[in-house]
């Protein structure tokens, strides 16, 4: 899958995955620098975390200046003198703003929701703005570079909050920890930039890749204390109500009974009573453990579809049957953290 346009893809730190090529002494300078800032998901931005440079723009600036400043002593120009200290005034007025763009703001990311390997997440930084209204912050990842189409800007209203959202890219399974983020302004002339970085601790969990196409589900199994199947009505038709469990689909409600009465009750068939599909580790022996986990996946969603009560089977324990968003999610942690010990 190719990443979107402004997306960015973090490392793999898993032993047995694919790590980083050395890039040279700048990579590792910036690294080294970077790994020496705390990690935290609060970050208050004042004199000690806020840099400030002067922009090639504020360069050329500045030697124009010095131009008219002495082409004014040259010719002894009182104007001369005048325009050139009003525009350096206007410079030096114009560092102290763009500074206190960013000074005193407050920036939190939002936990964001797992995802599969190779897919995009989204992250969703908020920025807490307690004084005056403030414009053109951007916010991008450290490792993207600064032009127009990387990361986000937005303006804050005073005594309020905006939100920028990032992509980023986990190439494999398990949790990966957010890049260093860089949030940063010109305004308002663009002679001076002033930037913060900042290491969020909030992590991303990313799930197995399905395997793709999806391979068919393995065989249900007959419940433990199944009934003869002569006792029931073949085909799967209705035997019969029960209160409504959590994980019924809503095809499964009779709501009818409900209408009628108000109680939220359950169809209860052969085919949802009897049986019951088990995901286990085994039916995908042959392949390697990365490429198990992906079968599994895909076997979670095919089940889930179904709308089969469906367990797990890992060498390191095994979760019930059940289903559900929450019995997905839950199936599809255990396979991402899988081997991990986290």
């Amino acid at each position: 899958m190719t990443p979107p346009a402004g997306a960015t893809v973090p490392a793999a730190s898993r032993s047995g995955r694919p790590r980083p090529a050395w890039r040279g002494p700048r990579t590792w300078l910036r690294d080294w620098w970077q790994s020496r800032l705390p990690l935290t998901d609060t970050w208050l931005l004042g004199q000690r975390n806020i840099y400030i440079l002067p922009t090639p723009s504020g360069l050329a600036f500045a030697a124009l200046v010095l131009v008219m400043l002495v082409a004014s002593i040259n010719y002894q120009l009182n104007l001369g003198y005048v325009l050139t200290f009003l525009l350096a005034g206007a410079a030096l007025a114009s560092m102290h703003m763009t500074h206190g763009m960013l000074r005193g703001l407050t920036l939190r990311p939002k936990p964001a929701p797992p995802v599969f390997a190779g897919a995009p997440a989204q992250v969703e930084v908020v920025l807490m703005n307690p004084g005056r209204a403030r414009y053109a912050i951007v916010v991008r990842w450290a490792d993207q570079p600064r032009d127009g189409r990387a990361g986000m800007a937005v303006d804050i209203a005073a005594q309020g909050q905006a939100s920028a959202t990032l992509g980023l890219v986990p190439p494999t399974r398990g949790w990966h920890g957010l890049p260093a983020l860089i949030v940063e302004t010109g305004f308002p002339f663009g002679l001076f930039r002033a930037w913060t970085l900042w290491r969020p601790a909030q992590r991303v969990l990313a799930w197995p890749r399905p395997e793709q196409p999806p391979p068919p589900l393995p065989a249900a199994q007959a419940s433990a204390g199944e009934a003869p199947a002569a006792q029931r009505l073949p085909g799967g038709e209705l035997e019969g109500v029960r209160p409504w469990r959590r994980g019924d689909t809503l095809r499964q409600v009779v709501w009818k009974k409900v209408a009628h009465s108000g109680e939220l009750v359950s169809r209860e068939t052969v085919a949802a009573g009897s049986r019951e599909l088990w995901l286990d580790w085994q039916s995908a022996a042959g392949l390697d453990p990365e490429r198990r986990l992906e079968r599994l996946a895909a076997w979670v969603l095919a089940a889930e579809r179904a709308g089969l009560d469906y367990g797990l089977r890992l060498p390191d324990g095994e979760a019930a049957p059940g289903q559900g968003d929450a019995h997905r999610r839950a199936l599809l942690d255990r396979l991402a953290l899988w081997g991990d010990g986290a």
